[in-house]
Order: structure tokens, then sequence, then C-alpha cells
């Protein structure tokens, strides 16, 4: 048969029979990694302005699939940030282990939609495994169950939505048949350190800024326990396992029991920092979040899965289903455990195989292992800055180091000659009012090379900010 001839479908089967494009995407990743250790850490500008080539016109007709291929390749991958080398420090951006991206190309192929049992039989029973497998490996209660979501984001809004759930149904309210309009009001408390992950999912339940009892956190950007208001069972109070710029941990051991007598509703927002759980070395930082309601993680991020794979964790089973009402006549439901029960979506990715897959490989040695030496690197990385007189703002109880030079212009002028440099890259933040540097060290890949070579780069440029 003539190729012109073909349809789009015979095509695609051809495609599919002679696996070119896989061959040659495979090449092109295989490149990517051996090239990953030498390639800037932000892309160059002249990189950037390449991008510009995927401004065309919607094509009228079919092409070839390897030029597809070809194209993403030559200017998306050098346009990437080198997030899975060993010195991309911005945005608690995890690496990710060979495990879970082999894992990952493998179930591609599968394509899995992992709402139902029925849909992805292999996935159900992947998340009842990895369900199980956090709940020891985090010493929570056996009531806990889970669900598998995109991120922390939506971990978050899942967790206080059931807690919404829970805390308006014992006041006798139905928000699932009443509304909120109407509704009993509730006592939600966080403090000023908090993620702001927390103030988008509030906004999304019907909360706004104004209806939250804000508390002082102290220097860490912990919560100063003494200022929480008195507790009761309509109240939602708002913890976290590691602040996104200091990496504190609030005192839950002194707070969550509390919470619990008072029939309170306690989420934490650990998105990196409840993967301390599973390290020996760092578990005092979490002493008495088992007493909580619900948690949130990423595993994306401390654990270094491939992006999306956030995670769910609820005490109150039938609060987190009531929460995500997952409906429909056409849900042919099985005896088994349904995933879409637990989150928000219906149609989803089957994110369990690649946190089965890390988790079945590290162990928990494994993990320990891991989350503890993302701190060890963190404290090299301090006590080398703070030997050539940086200032650290922040005690280094887990990953991450903040980082100011000798004054405020100084320190914004090398941040953006930091970003710039395709050595490293960190990310800005402010602290008591002023300008710092945000540095995550959330990659396996880290070597204490990529940390001298850091502490270099911090070097010169202090020194030719001092020359100009």
């Amino acid at each position: 048969m003539n190729m012109t001839s073909l349809t789009l479908q015979d095509k695609m089967f051809s495609e599919l029979r002679e696996k070119k494009i896989f061959d040659l995407a495979r090449s092109y990743a295989y490149n990517y990694v051996d090239q990953i250790r030498q390639m800037d850490v932000f892309p160059a500008s002249e990189k950037l302005a390449d991008l510009s080539i995927f401004d065309e016109e919607l094509p009228e007709v079919t092409c070839d699939a390897r030029k597809v291929i070809a194209q993403l390749n030559t200017y998306g991958a050098p346009a990437t940030p080198a997030q899975t080398g060993g010195r991309y420090f911005g945005f608690v951006n995890g690496g990710v282990l060979p495990v879970a991206l082999a894992t990952k190309w493998m179930t591609d192929f599968w394509d899995q939609c992992a709402g139902l049992y029925l849909t992805s039989p292999i996935n159900a029973k992947l998340e009842e495994v990895c369900e199980k497998w956090l709940v020891e490996l985090f010493k929570l209660p056996a009531s806990t169950v889970a669900g598998f979501v995109s991120g922390t984001s939506l971990a978050n809004l899942c967790g206080l939505g059931a807690a919404r759930y829970r805390l308006l149904k014992n006041q006798g309210w139905d928000i699932n048949q009443q509304g909120l309009q109407g509704s009993p009001e509730l006592k939600i408390i966080a403090h000023k350190g908090i993620h702001g992950s927390i103030i988008k999912a509030l906004a999304l339940l019907g909360f706004g800024r104004e209806n939250v009892l804000w508390v002082d956190a102290d220097n860490q950007g912990r919560i100063i326990a003494e200022a929480v208001p008195e507790l009761d069972d309509q109240t939602l109070l708002i913890l976290q396992a590691g602040n996104v710029n200091t990496g504190a941990f609030d005192p839950f051991n002194m707070i969550c029991q509390k919470a619990r007598e008072a029939g309170a509703w306690v989420h934490i927002d650990g998105a990196f920092g409840l993967w301390a759980q599973a390290s020996s070395t760092l578990l005092h930082l979490t002493d008495g979040l088992e007493h909580a309601s619900s948690w949130a993680v990423d595993g994306h991020k401390t654990l270094n899965t491939p992006y999306d794979s956030g995670v769910i964790l609820c005490r109150d089973k039938d609060a987190l289903i009531r929460a995500m009402q997952a409906t429909g006549d056409y849900l042919m439901m099985a005896d088994r455990r349904e995933p879409l029960l637990y989150t928000p979506e219906m149609s989803k990715r089957a994110r369990a195989f690649e946190l089965w897959a890390v988790l079945k490989y590290l162990g928990k040695e494994g993990v320990d292992e891991l989350v503890t030496s993302l701190h060890q690197k963190a404290v090299s990385l301090s006590d080398k800055l703070k030997a050539r007189n940086f200032r650290i703002h922040n005690e280094v109880v887990f990953n991450q180091v903040l980082v100011s030079f000798d004054n405020p212009n100084q320190t914004n002028d090398a941040l953006s000659r930091i970003q710039q440099s395709g050595e490293c890259w960190c990310g800005g933040t402010t602290w008591n009012d002023e300008p710092a540097i945000r540095i995550s060290i959330c990659s396996w890949a880290t070597t204490e090379q990529d940390i001298d070579r850091t502490v270099n780069l911090f070097q010169e440029i202090r020194k030719s900010i001092a020359e100009q």
C-alpha cells in the first residue's frame, strides 16, 4: 500500500509496529541524561529565545511523527532547567530516582485511567499497597486512608475539605446537601508562616483570609504554641511540617493532643517535611504529628518520584470520601478499593506506579538514608557558607538554607547573578523584611562536589560585586 493512501489509523498502527519513534525518543532521552551534569542549571537566554520556533499556526495536515519528536528534543530539551542534576536548588523541587523514571516510561505505555478498579486493577492494588506502606512509614493511625493526587496543593484541598465536612456534620449540617451558605461558623486557625497553597485551598473551599485567626510565628516560621486560641469541636487548626523558607517544624506534640481532646481537626501541610518522620535521625522534628487528623505530602519533593505525586492521608475515611463525593449512575464500583473515592478527580493518572516502585526499591532503610542525606548536605552547605562569613538566617533542621549577602542590595544583585550563571539555581524570598536566597537541597543527585561548587560560586559573586 502506498504511504500516501494510508489512513491516519493505518499510519499510527505502523508507527506502533515499527517503533522507530520510540527508539528515537529513547536515544534523545539517553543523550539528555548523559549531558545533565554538564548542562546549564537554568537555560541560557539564547536557548529560551529559540522557543519562538513553537509559535506557528496549527498545521493543516498530519506530519511525520519523527519530526515532532525531533523538534521537541532540539528546542525543548535545551530550554529545560536541569532539575534532575545536582545543583538545582529552587522551589523545593526534588530530582527523580532512576527506578521511578524507568517505571514511568514503562507504565506510560499502559496509559491507565486510574479512577476505578475496573479501569485499572493494577493501579487500585498498588494504591492499596502504597497506602499501607505510607501509614507504616509515617507511623500514622491504622484507620488512615490515602488519596493519590497531583501534589500537595491538591492534597491540602482534600484534607481541608474533609475537615470542613466533618466539623459541619458534627454540628448537624450536611454541606453536601445544604451547601455552605447559612452553615454554622467554623473557627479556622493558621499561623503567618503557612504556605500559600493553604490560603489557596481555603479560598477554593469558601473561606477567605478574613475568616482565619492568624497566629504569630517565631523567628524560624514555627507557630507559637502559647498564642494558639482556645480550641473546640468547631475548630480547624492548620500546622506545618517544613516551613518553605527555613524548613522549620511546628511543635506538634504541644498542640495536637490538646486539639484532639477538644474535638478540633488538625491538618498538617507536610509537603516535603513529613518525610522526616521516616528518618531515624530527624524523627524528633515530627514528635506528636500522629495525633493530627489529616496530612498532605509530596512524593516528587523529598522522595524524588517524578511529577506529579501528591498524597492526602486522613484518619477519618468517611469524612474524606464524603468530601470528595464520587457519584454517577455510570460508575461501576467493584468490591475493591476505588481510587476516585479519595480524590477530587474521576479520570486521573496512575500515580501509584512510580510511588510504589520507589518505596519498593528503597525500603525503610533507603528512605531513611535518602531523607537524612538531604539534611546532611544542607548542613554542610550552611557550615561552608558560614565559614566564609555569609549570613545564615535559619537553624538548618531539615533541607532548607536561607542565606544573605552583606546587605539587601548585594543579596538581590547576587541572586540575579546566581540565576543567570548556569552553575546553580536558587530561589529568592523575603525574610524578616529583607531579601534572602533560599536554597533547597532536594535531589538524590546532589554531591559534596556540588555543594563546593555552589559555595565557590557564592564567593566569586561576592568578590565580583565588591570590585564593581
